[in-house]
């Protein structure tokens, strides 16, 4: 496919990697020559030089009339030169234009899209929000993200000393558990992973990645984790009042009304503008990195701490001060990959990047834009979890899933059947309208979709 990108920041590079890397033909429009210039050397792309809103670049990256290209996706970091550049690139013939938009209000009214013409306007900023909520509110995982709706959801917990599960094999684990199912996609031990087998055994310290259903969470949550001292969130401190910090106060006042939250920011009309919103809010007009404020606030009583400034090294040193005064679970809002990549090395429970899911939603509306559900990228092991339908004559209609010759580093994790969530056991038969929860690692999926039928 030919596809333009606009915008060569943490989303847009990692788009251009993934879909460069694919065998696409992609042409990346970038307004700052040095990253531009870093761009052409890393990736196998041609690279325009230039605002993507304006007529001459988008006509020097292929965009003009009657045009045969496949895609637009705009994912710069304004949100006025993504959807000039989407409407531009629409009326001159592109099949299907994407917009990233940073602010919320153009995913609370629909008509941005319809009246111009835009296929999809993305703003991640509500998903990202319920994945830290459940990251605070289920304090042992370090990684979580929601699946089949919210029914079900993809976590990560560490096998604690004493836990359950350590020293038994997965086969000895399930016959311990029927009641509690689960599937475990994926074990990383000692800075290497792998998909494990039924006789696969767990040890302390395995970071295990699971599938589970949403409501019986808490359950699989004790199997791995023992620690007495973990509390239930009833006090949270939030510093940064962004769009993040906001959407996370929302979804805690309507789920977690019981939670009291204390947010601090440094902008003193922004807390006036917090406060008035939500008269129950605790905020606080300082610096999230003054040491006698935070005691003063009760730091070390705190059960919870989000680091959700605009600036990503802040946040991680913010989670890092929180953790030595003494607050529960920390979790930091990054958006660069590296930094991912260092949370087993820092004093930080979790790290959190925005970027990670804006960049799963464009992905697979280019590679899938005919499955039934959402992809997740879980970047740190290179993996997608991806909802897709299983149409009437698919050739995987009828067979049990013991019977499909599934490559490997590919799992079913859930089926959903008409409403009902089923655990993907060897003798389940497949039957058309399943939704199928798959796991694939590396470029696995698309194979693993034709194998079974399903179109791309």
């Amino acid at each position: 496919m030919n596809i333009v990108i606009i915008g060569a920041g943490d989303v847009g590079y990692t788009i251009a990697k993934d879909l460069s890397q694919e065998g696409h033909d992609i042409v990346v429009i970038e307004a700052r020559s040095e990253t531009a210039k870093r761009l052409e050397n890393e990736l196998d792309v041609r690279v325009v030089v230039g605002n993507g809103s304006r007529p001459m670049v988008l006509a020097e990256a292929g965009v003009v009339e009657g045009c045969s290209i496949d895609y637009l996706i705009a994912c710069s970091n304004r949100d006025e030169v993504n959807i000039m550049a989407c409407w531009q690139a629409k009326r001159c013939g592109v099949k299907r234009v994407i917009s990233r938009a940073k602010g919320i209000e153009y995913e609370d009214n629909p008509q941005w899209s319809e009246a111009l013409g835009i296929d999809e306007i993305i703003t991640p900023e509500r998903s990202v929000a319920r994945d830290i909520e459940e990251i605070l509110w289920i304090n042992a995982a370090v990684h979580t993200s929601e699946l089949m709706e919210g029914k079900a959801g993809s976590y990560a917990f560490r096998v604690s000393q004493g836990s359950v599960v350590a020293g038994k094999s997965l086969r000895q684990i399930g016959g311990l558990t029927p009641k509690v199912p689960f599937v475990l996609l994926y074990v990383e031990r000692d800075g290497k992973g792998q998909i494990p087998s039924g006789d696969w055994v767990l040890e302390e310290q395995d970071l295990c990645y699971v599938i589970a259903f949403k409501q019986q969470v808490m359950d699989i949550q004790r199997l791995f984790q023992t620690d007495k001292k973990k509390k239930q969130l009833r006090r949270l401190i939030i510093v940064g009042g962004g769009k993040l910090g906001i959407q996370l106060i929302r979804l805690l006042l309507v789920d977690h009304p019981e939670v009291h939250i204390k947010l601090i920011d440094k902008d003193h009309d922004r807390c006036s503008r917090i406060a008035s919103e939500f008269p129950s809010l605790t905020v606080l007009h300082g610096d999230g990195t003054d040491e006698k404020l935070l005691s003063h606030e009760g730091i070390e009583l705190t059960d919870g701490f989000l680091a959700a400034t605009d600036v990503e090294e802040l946040n991680m040193v913010l989670a890092i001060l929180a953790k030595s005064l003494g607050a529960g679970k920390c979790v930091a809002l990054v958006r660069k990959d590296v930094y991912t990549q260092l949370s087993s090395n820092l004093p930080i429970d979790a790290m959190v990047n925005p970027n990670e899911s804006l960049s799963s939603l464009m992905l697979r509306m280019v590679r899938y834009p005919q499955t039934a559900g959402s992809l997740s990228l879980i970047g740190r092991i290179g993996a997608e979890i991806l909802e897709a339908k299983l149409p009437e004559h698919a050739p995987a209609v009828g067979k049990k899933i013991a019977d499909l010759d599934l490559p490997k580093g590919v799992l079913f994790a859930m089926v959903d059947r008409g409403g009902e969530h089923l655990m993907p056991r060897g003798n389940l038969e497949l039957q058309a309208g399943d939704v199928l929860l798959i796991f694939a690692m590396d470029e696995r999926m698309g194979k693993t979709l034709k194998a079974l039928g399903i179109p791309v």
